[in-house]
């Protein structure tokens, strides 16, 4: 039996939570929250690691209509912001819209009824699905398999996917990793379960998430290889708790928290002047991170391994306070041979020494150049949404796609940031989304779908901003595809970008009035 709905949103983060409360603010009712995990909370969901937080400031990293004077810290961990999430949830109502541990296994336009053919399956019988195969997150099902987890169809007039860019976990390709007979597990999916005290542990990875879980791993176990290929520039933390004092000035005088908020705000969008204006700007903070290592390694060796060659900004700058003092143990080893294979529990690098080991921790980050899995999302013509994205994904203002009508992007290409809180941008994104639902009823259009020209000029006034940037100065990060182009970032203030969404402007786009015959309906997938 097929189930019906105005909108279908995927996922339950800031993204998707967000969309449904402005969804019920402006009347909307008719609307589904598809998550695949059995809680809600997006990546502060699935990211449950040891340490993990994040690395904007609390104040800033909320929705700005429901501001919380009740942050523990400056930086808040991930269960202070899910639990935050949940409120939001349950206070707004959405509760009885969101359908947990519910995957979405396909989605595919009906260019006939111009709308949206979804089918969903169980998550649990899907993993242990994927696991029987050896697939990992974000692998293309072969949908011909009889053992696929039995499907449900739902059809929605618009689609919002609010997955976000870092959703899907990526693993290295290191020839015989398959074949480890020790536990390994990714960040993503910490396995709270096994006892690291006493342990023999690889790391593989040194990106955000691990500079977070590694000083955790370091407290329990006998020994930890830290495999690094490219080091951060790491800047020291300004994290503090909140004072009682201070949250009870929150509660009684709003205004101070939104005065906070804002001052946060104006001192982050500053550092737009270095990324993509003046990258002689960054100077300085290099200098600041060169001081945080000297003041943090006494070991002249290690001090070196842990210095980036590349310009301070062209990758993510991270923020730490116990990172650097963790390495300086003595039971542990970065490693920069890189790794050549794996056999039975040992890691061999790539001068042919080995290690034997008893776990290896994935912290080698998400597909962000994949932010929507092969196999998902199919427009007009039964176009594959990463067919599309061939020479890398792009979309008009991060939300709409070229020959994928009445599907929306929250927190799409080239919306990411390098200096301040994406929840700015997810907001902004909503309105512009918003007022195409509005202007949909408005004028009576059963579909709108960017033009192609809209979408390419566009794209080519990102790409030759970000041509100036700090983002394009050589270095190798998940902000640049394999072809040198940024799919990820936004080049500019998030001010301006808020300005571009303000209306949804409708000549940019096809708005078909009625539904448009064009012969027969192709199956769901």
């Amino acid at each position: 039996m097929t189930q019906n709905t105005q909108v279908a949103i995927i996922g339950t983060g800031f993204s998707g939570l967000g969309m449904a409360i402005k969804l019920k603010e402006a009347g909307y009712n008719d609307f589904v929250i598809l998550e695949q995990s059995d809680d809600i909370g997006g990546t502060w969901h699935q990211n449950h690691y040891p340490g993990c937080a994040c690395d904007v400031q609390s104040a800033l990293y909320s929705f700005s209509f429901e501001q919380n004077p009740e942050w523990s810290r400056m930086y808040a961990q991930q269960h202070e912001i899910k639990a935050y999430l949940k409120h939001c949830a349950e206070k707004y109502g959405l509760m009885k819209h969101i359908r947990l541990n519910t995957h979405v296994a396909g989605a595919r336009f009906d260019e006939r009824a111009q709308t949206w053919k979804l089918e969903t399956c169980d998550s649990a019988r899907l993993w242990a699905y994927r696991q029987k195969q050896g697939l990992n997150p974000g692998d293309r099902l072969d949908r011909k398999d009889e053992k696929l987890p039995e499907l449900s169809a739902l059809t929605a007039d618009i689609l919002v996917s609010g997955m976000g860019g870092l959703s899907t976990p990526a693993y290295p390709d290191i020839k015989g990793i398959e074949t480890f007979t020790g536990k390994r597990f990714h960040s993503q999916n910490w396995n709270h379960d096994y006892d690291l005290r006493g342990k023999r542990v690889a790391v593989i990875g040194t990106g955000a998430s691990a500079i977070q879980f590694v000083p955790e791993v370091v407290k329990q176990a006998a020994r930890v290889d830290l495999y690094q290929r490219t080091p951060p520039w790491i800047m020291p933390k300004p994290d503090r708790a909140i004072r009682p004092v201070e949250k009870r000035l929150f509660r009684m005088l709003p205004q101070t928290l939104n005065a906070f908020r804002q001052s946060i705000y104006w001192t982050l969008e500053a550092r737009v002047l270095g990324f993509v204006g003046n990258p002689r700007i960054l100077k300085l903070g290099e200098l600041q991170a060169r001081r945080h290592i000297r003041n943090q390694i006494p070991d002249r060796e290690l001090r070196k391994k842990v210095t980036p060659d590349f310009h301070f900004g062209c990758k993510r700058v991270l923020i730490s306070n116990n990172y650097y003092p963790a390495l300086a143990q003595d039971h542990v080893d970065v490693l920069t041979d890189g790794i050549r294979e794996v056999r039975g529990r040992v890691v061999v690098d790539r001068n042919g020494n080995e290690r034997e080991v008893d776990c290896i921790i994935y912290g080698t980050g998400f597909r962000a150049q994949d932010p929507i899995p092969a196999g998902m999302i199919f427009g007009r013509n039964g176009q594959d949404l990463l067919d599309a994205w061939q020479d890398g994904a792009e979309a008009y203002k991060g939300t709409t796609v070229s020959g994928f009508p009445n599907f929306f992007m929250l927190m799409g290409p080239n919306t990411g940031l390098g200096h301040s809180s994406m929840v700015y941008m997810i907001e902004s994104q909503i309105r512009y989304v918003l007022d195409a639902l509005k202007k949909m009823d408005k004028h009576g259009w059963k579909s709108v779908e960017v033009k192609d020209d809209a979408l390419s000029q566009y794209n080519a006034s990102i790409h030759a901003k970000l041509g100036d940037s700090v983002w394009q100065t050589g270095c190798k990060s998940w902000y640049v595809n394999e072809n040198g182009k940024n799919t990820t970032l936004w080049p500019g203030f998030t001010w301006q970008f808020r300005q571009q969404t303000k209306r949804f402007d409708a000549g940019r786009y096809m708005c078909e009035p009625e539904a448009v015959e064009v012969g027969e309906a192709a199956p769901v997938l």
